[in-house]
């Protein structure tokens, strides 16, 4: 690299120079940045057909047709499908035996002048990776996270000058690909929280995995996956939504993981806010990839099985780095819940008390509650059997005596809201005993679980289940 040359640049011009890749940027909203590299970086001529730069709403229409969202994945859609074919149409008698067409578009909301706004972006890239080839698509959605305008459209052109960089040189390893997207952008400033990817350039990737390693990668904090176990973008999804959320490892789900929702839900219920009231909740099971017994064998596939397992019977599921309660509760409150609800057993509310988990915080754990608690959220607590055969609630559970002043204060509240359960409805085994009887080629095994669950692990071979019925 020549010095002094920004490596941005260096990748522009690397793909000025590429003589077989040529194509269009189509940039709306305040996503002007993209082509603007490539013409800084010289010899734009070399890649850059067309360029189109709609600003105005009413010339936006014009062109691809009304709109009811402007920055959404449906505008970026409806780009694509209306610059590709015109680049073929124009180009491919003349050039296409030697030309792998491409077109970017994008739409953004950057920060207005006085505006609060959600600063973000969709970007699409539809490319051939040959000559030739039927077109790929990549899409992918990033929140834009620095305090100015100008600095947020660096950034953004930054990214998707890596994203046309890296589909033409990195498409044969996807993951390779992604982990090149926020080449000298860096994670303060944006975040991918959503990416797809289709088309015979990227025969056999798995969009799971995919949107797993934005999370593993520290792209972007959390994932969430619908019903049918398809990763959607959390910001649209779970906006003026109730959310209930059961955090665990769910590697299997068991009886006393839906128990512990089933009792919650009434209880969540009635605690709708006022013309919520009868509305269903989306029901949520998170898993973090912060759970340290989960080790090192807890890979991208590990996960893609127990977001399918759930999906299996109806789950939405929530995969996250969030580890400590409080950035969970900070999560759902940026994406707009209307309502938040966490339940949790007995021995995990303890654990939440454990003053060690907050030593990064200048507050500790009174800055973690407040952290927590001041987001709208309250924590459903559902009774357990202690290890000499009693029973433990939110209210007994042992704590240090210089915390209890701060339990009394949350129950008193509200914010801790005990779940009742009759002492001999209290189940003990987790996930754990279900794989150490599977393991030991018990059938009891079947006993944790509910006989939905069972039937998928055992048609799936999830957890070893195939070889012991």
């Amino acid at each position: 690299m020549k010095p002094g040359f920004d490596p941005t640049a260096e990748r522009a011009l690397a793909l000025n120079l590429d003589s077989s890749v040529y194509g269009t940027f189509a940039e709306i909203g305040a996503g002007q940045e993209v082509a603007r590299w490539f013409f800084a970086a010289g010899g734009a001529s070399g890649t850059v057909a067309k360029t189109m730069s709609a600003y105005d709403m009413t010339v936006s229409d014009c062109i691809y047709g009304k709109a009811t969202r402007y920055v959404s994945q449906e505008r970026v859609g409806e780009m694509l499908d209306h610059e590709y074919p015109l680049l073929v149409e124009r180009l491919g008698a003349t050039r296409g035996d030697r030309t792998r067409f491409f077109v970017f578009a994008d739409t953004a909301a950057a920060r207005a002048y006085g505006g609060t706004g959600e600063c973000h972006a969709w970007l699409g890239l539809r490319f051939q990776h040959a000559c030739g080839a039927e077109p790929s698509d990549i899409l992918l959605h990033t929140r834009l996270l620095d305090a100015t305008a100008v600095a947020q459209q660096d950034a953004l052109g930054r990214l998707g000058v890596n994203l046309v960089h890296a589909a033409f040189n990195r498409f044969e390893a996807p993951l390779a690909l992604l982990g090149e997207l926020l080449d000298d952008i860096g994670r303060a400033r944006l975040e991918i929280d959503w990416v797809n990817v289709s088309g015979p350039a990227f025969a056999g990737a798995d969009n799971r995995l995919l949107c797993l390693e934005l999370v593993r990668s520290g792209s972007t904090p959390a994932m969430l996956f619908d019903t049918a176990g398809d990763p959607v973008l959390a910001a649209e999804a779970i906006r003026h939504c109730r959310v209930l959320v059961e955090r665990g490892r769910f590697a299997p789900v068991t009886r006393l993981n839906l128990e512990l929702l089933d009792r919650a839900r009434p209880a969540f219920a009635a605690d709708a806010p006022p013309g919520e009231q009868g509305k269903p909740p989306l029901e949520v099971m998170e898993i973090t990839m912060r759970n340290l017994r989960d080790g090192a064998s807890a890979d991208g596939s590990d996960f893609r099985d127990r977001i399918d397992l759930l999906a299996g019977i109806g789950k939405a599921v929530l995969v996250s780095d969030l580890g400590p309660f409080h950035r969970l509760a900070g999560y759902l409150a940026a994406r707009k819940v209307t309502q938040a609800g966490m339940v949790i057993g007995a021995p995990l509310l303890q654990d939440l008390f454990d003053q060690r988990h907050y030593d990064d915080l200048p507050g500790g754990i009174l800055e973690a509650f407040g952290r927590l608690f001041t987001q709208g959220l309250r924590l459903y607590v559902h009774p357990a059997r202690d290890g000499a055969g009693g029973v433990v609630t939110a209210a007994t559970v042992p704590l240090p005596p210089h915390l209890d002043h701060l339990r009394r204060h949350l129950l008193e509240n509200d914010l801790l809201h005990p779940l009742d359960c009759p002492a001999e409805a209290l189940s003990s085994h987790g996930s754990d005993e279900v794989r150490t009887r599977i393991a030991a080629g018990d059938p009891s095994w079947r006993d944790l679980v509910t006989a939905d669950v069972a039937a998928i692990m055992v048609e799936r071979g999830y957890f070893g289940a195939a070889t012991v019925r």
